[in-house]
């Protein structure tokens, strides 16, 4: 597992939600964002790689 599937893993476990920022080629960002939705906590970064690719499944957020 990637550090950025990691990341995202521990965020939705904790209750938070995550949103895709930027996909580009090399990399991806993505929000962490209170439990409500509302309030960007912080922003992970990391290389758009299978495991992550697998991870998302298309999917640009975690609440929608």
């Amino acid at each position: 597992m990637t550090d950025l599937v990691d990341a995202l893993t521990r965020w939705e476990s904790s209750g938070g939600h995550w949103r895709v920022l930027t996909d580009a080629d090399t990399t991806i960002t993505v929000g962490l964002y209170t439990c409500d939705g509302g309030e960007e906590m912080e922003r992970v970064t990391g290389e758009p790689d299978p495991a992550v690719r697998a991870f998302l499944a298309g999917r640009t957020r975690s609440d929608g």
